[in-house]
């Protein structure tokens, strides 16, 4: 039996099964990506009799009912939402949901003389050669007898006969060619996944989470919508907590369910440190409820997958919408989700750039949900998501192939009744001596000031509550939340006129440090040597000329928070290289003793 089947029906038709809800398309649902220029050129191609493409459809497997009937879900659109959309809101007048979750429609204008399109602006609506909004022309009862007459008076320039024959050009869009391929019902989901995956739609490749999100969206049965909602509405809150006035005012089901009032706190809350997508949230929620790292996976067990004996139950669709929708539920808890942030913040985490790989961060928040799903001490959950964290980062343990390790680690840590033996093995496998004293310092040897390991540097000062490269109150902490900028130890200017041109040579990270921008300046293109005889100076009662240290207590402590050698008293540019050595040895052993304390 074929994989699928290629069918061609019509643009009516197509409008028809939507409205009678027997295609499911949730991105209807949901942010319209098109530009409005795009929607118009879709009519245009359909006026001509263009090729549009193919959408495609599956229909959900075959499940077999308690009473012992099979169940035929919906078909679910997997590839066209977006052209759908835009002829639903182009020939029904259909409004579009915004990135911002308000409601608007695209009004596309035609001028029947010119036989063009136009997204409708101020001057279309003043020229009465364009229709403004022809969905109005698609409306039943459109009275087209009346409006040739009123148009051909208004414009003489084209004839009764013509501006007929033009009309019935433009309805006639509603019976234009659309392919479809229907793949089979019988396929497997691991075989729909892939085929999913490979398509593109609107230029964006689709993902497993995009999948998952359809598969969860056409069960009605099962509160699919509801979670969909409630996963969508949490993720773009959380970025802009202006979007819920929008959502009571155009979502007034959804703002009446328990869900909504779950997520409420959101409008009051912000924060730029765990800003998670959709894909983020389901993931977290799949690995930790379900102990599995695939949302592969996720979709089969949607599916009522029974992975032993490959059927498809109802009893396993039932269970797995419940899991999913506690899931969420724990996701998006406010004393949960708040709680995590603090335990990031406790970590030195308190800006989102410090932590480039959202996977450490996505597993973080599963291990913290798991752990209090087993009843582990408070105390205990705080240690263990640090570490966990920080480790994660030191590792790059989730940036190769993340669900795998997703599956294997969730599985370990609920296997382990005290998790942090679980931790203690990781630690002896892959954070031996070894790797504090030859691999780090040699992932410290980068120019990438995005650097994990340098950003782990920046956490542990965060940590220790660090003063910037010679201030005497202002910390790194305070520079970073002002949003302050890294400088070089060894000036920049001072390097390239010494020879250092390359800029993987002298943006080093071993040569950057927080210092204010009063610092900055006054060291100028001086040498390390240079601008700390100055210091000294001061030390020795004469005027301050750069920051504010005064004691000699004072320096010594600011150079070792900052991890500086001692050389840096009497280095230039030929003893460069050697300092960036040993500073490297010197902010691996704090990156270490940070680790060690969390």
């Amino acid at each position: 039996m074929s994989n699928y089947q290629v069918n061609n029906t019509n643009i009516n038709a197509l409008i028809s099964w939507i409205e009678q809800d027997l295609v499911a398309i949730p991105e209807i649902q949901r942010p319209f990506v098109w530009k409005p220029s795009k929607v118009r050129d879709l009519l245009d191609s359909l006026y001509n009799d263009y090729p549009v493409g193919y959408i495609i459809t599956w229909q959900n497997p075959d499940a077999r009912l308690k009473d012992g009937t099979i169940s035929h879900g919906k078909r679910i659109l997997i590839d066209g939402q977006q052209r759908v959309t835009a002829i639903m809101a182009a020939i029904t007048g259909e409004e579009i949901v915004t990135k911002d979750y308000s409601k608007r429609k695209i009004n596309i204008a035609f001028n029947p003389i010119e036989e063009t399109f136009e997204v409708q602006n101020p001057a279309i609506l003043k020229d009465k050669k364009w229709i403004p909004d022809i969905s109005k022309v698609f409306e039943q009862g459109f009275d087209t007898f009346g409006f040739i007459n009123q148009y051909c008076q208004q414009n003489p320039e084209i004839t009764n006969n013509k501006l007929n024959e033009v009309l019935q050009q433009l309805t006639s869009i509603r019976y234009s060619s659309i392919g479809v391929i229907e793949l089979a019902h019988t396929l497997d989901i691991e075989v729909v996944t892939e085929i999913f995956i490979r398509i593109n739609s609107a230029g964006v490749n689709l993902s497993q989470a995009d999948f998952a999100m359809s598969k969860i969206s056409v069960n009605d049965v099962y509160g699919g919508p509801l979670i969909r909602k409630t996963v969508d509405y949490f993720c773009h809150l959380i970025k802009s907590p202006s979007v819920y006035d929008n959502i009571i005012q155009n979502d007034k089901d959804f703002a009446e369910t328990d869900d909504f009032k779950k997520i409420k706190w959101l409008k009051d809350y912000n924060t730029n440190i765990y800003e998670p997508s959709y894909s983020d949230l389901l993931r977290v929620a799949f690995s930790f409820k379900f102990l599995r790292g695939r949302l592969s996976n996720l979709v089969s067990l949607l599916s009522g997958r029974d992975f032993e004996t490959r059927e498809y139950k109802e009893e396993i669709i039932e269970d797995s919408f419940k899991s999913l929708h506690d899931g969420v539920l724990k996701f998006i808890n406010e004393t949960n989700f708040k709680r995590f942030i603090m335990i990031l913040k406790s970590a030195g985490v308190i800006n989102a750039k410090l932590v480039r790989s959202q996977n450490a961060l996505n597993f973080a928040y599963a291990l913290y949900l798991l752990l209090r799903e087993k009843n582990v001490q408070d105390s205990i959950i705080n240690q263990v998501v640090r570490k966990w964290l920080v480790a994660s980062i030191l590792t790059e343990r989730y940036s190769g192939s993340p669900e795998s390790m997703f599956d294997f680690d969730i599985k370990r840590f609920e296997a382990h009744e005290n998790p942090m033996e679980y931790v203690e093995k990781m630690e002896a496998g892959e954070l031996s001596d070894a790797y504090w004293e030859n691999i780090l310092p040699a992932n410290l040897e980068t120019s990438v000031t995005s650097s994990p390991y340098f950003n782990l540097f920046v956490m542990s000062q965060i940590y220790d509550k660090d003063n910037a490269f010679l201030s005497k109150s202002i910390t790194v902490q305070q520079l970073i939340e002002e949003r302050g900028d890294v400088h070089h130890v060894f000036p920049k200017k001072y390097l390239q006129t010494s020879g250092y041109n390359n800029r993987r040579q002298y943006n080093q990270i071993a040569n950057y440090a927080y210092t204010e921008q009063v610092v900055n300046l006054a060291v100028k293109a001086q040498s390390p040597k240079e601008y700390m005889e100055k210091v000294k100076s001061q030390i020795k009662g004469e005027q301050i000329k750069i920051g504010e240290i005064d004691k000699w207590e004072d320096l010594q402590q600011n150079l070792k928070m900052n991890c500086i050698p001692q050389s840096i008293f009497e280095v230039a540019a030929d003893n460069y290289q050697k300092f960036l050595d040993v500073r490297r040895t010197l902010m691996a052993k704090k990156i270490r003793n940070y680790y060690s304390r969390l």
